[in-house]
């Protein structure tokens, strides 16, 4: 008896030996993948009124990235060619506040939508963002429409009855622009980041060493399938999209049981290597993130945080869109 409680003892300390050590992460320590579906869902609050705010855009031989009040609007697809909308109820952070939306235009350069390639703007650059809202709790009423926003054209006269227009910057490699918008909803959302430090004071090479330390952090989290340490990672995050968009507790357990079961649960989940990156700043310097720095459209103005994973009919990319800021008074990243 002595003997085999002997062995189970040595095995019992093997196993823990072997297995790695949980990652410290110093942030939402009460958070769990166990706890994170009820504690998001005790925060959201109905309204008599539950608008959903969104923006159209539909651009045509360019790529663009989209800013609302300085935080990165992630699209759904990069197509030089595209007419679609992305909701943005979670950057509106106050019930009541002047909005600004900005959005950067670069050329598109090698893509299947065209036959050559296009490193300059050209006269048929376009793109247009339209602000629109819709009612949850009026579904039959028709959207509400409230700015539309076109890139600059100037006119070119044909005929004196007929002008043609043309992309005001043709020949460029970058344009910028922006437009602001008063909203009013009915939430009121405190990011963490909402005071944090101004990162682009700190000296660049002492910044981009604590950001890739922080990334390596939380690449290791993802690729030892974490769970709870996953959790407190994304709670922020995701309690601001779901709080703002009224969701039921049923709605944000299918999502994240989604997130959980069959993407980061998968075998084929593998965390890729952070290469090729650059330093963007973002929400006025409050936040930064090591973004994707290439021209290829599939990766472009995505984190250099990111997956392959087979899910939904095939292996493809899974980017994990994080953003890290330092509260005022500390010394360390968090992840938003």
């Amino acid at each position: 008896m002595k003997k085999i409680i002997l062995s189970l003892l040595i095995v019992t300390s093997m196993q823990s030996c072997s297995q790695k050590p949980e990652t410290m992460i110093n942030q939402n320590p009460n958070i769990t993948a166990n706890n994170i579906v009820d504690e998001i869902a005790k925060q959201v609050v109905h309204y008599p009124s539950e608008k959903i705010f969104k923006i159209k855009y539909s651009n045509d031989a360019c790529y663009f990235e989209m800013y609302v009040n300085g935080v990165r609007v992630y699209k759904k697809s990069n197509r030089v060619l595209g007419n679609t909308a992305v909701e943005i109820n979670h950057l509106l952070f106050f019930k009541s506040r002047k909005c600004t939306v900005t959005y950067k235009m670069y050329p598109m350069f090698e893509t299947k939508e065209y036959p050559k390639i296009l490193n300059t703007f050209v006269d048929e650059t376009d793109l247009e963002l339209i602000l629109k809202s819709y009612d949850l709790k009026n579904e039959e009423a028709d959207d509400i429409e409230y700015i539309k926003h076109k890139a600059p054209q100037k006119e070119e006269k044909v005929i004196p009855d007929y002008s043609r227009y043309k992309f005001a910057e043709a020949g460029k490699t970058y344009y910028e622009g922006s437009f602001d918008f008063d909203v009013a909803v009915p939430y009121e959302l405190h990011p963490p980041f909402e005071n944090a430090q101004d990162l682009r004071k700190l000296d660049p090479k002492q910044l981009e060493a604590k950001l890739l330390k922080k990334y390596k952090e939380v690449w290791n989290v993802y690729q030892n399938k974490e769970y709870d340490n996953i959790a407190r990672l994304e709670y922020s995050a995701l309690k601001d999209l779901y709080v703002s968009n009224y969701d039921s507790k049923e709605i944000i357990n299918e999502n994240i049981s989604i997130l959980f079961d069959k993407i980061y649960n998968r075998t084929t989940f593998q965390m890729q290597p952070i290469e090729k990156y650059k330093i963007e700043f973002f929400a006025n310097g409050k936040m930064a993130a090591l973004m994707q720095d290439t021209k290829d459209n599939r990766f472009r103005g995505n984190n250099a945080l990111w997956a392959k994973v087979d899910y939904d009919g095939g292996l493809r990319p899974y980017f994990l869109n994080i953003h890290c800021y330092i509260p005022e008074g500390e010394t360390e990243f968090k992840v938003y």
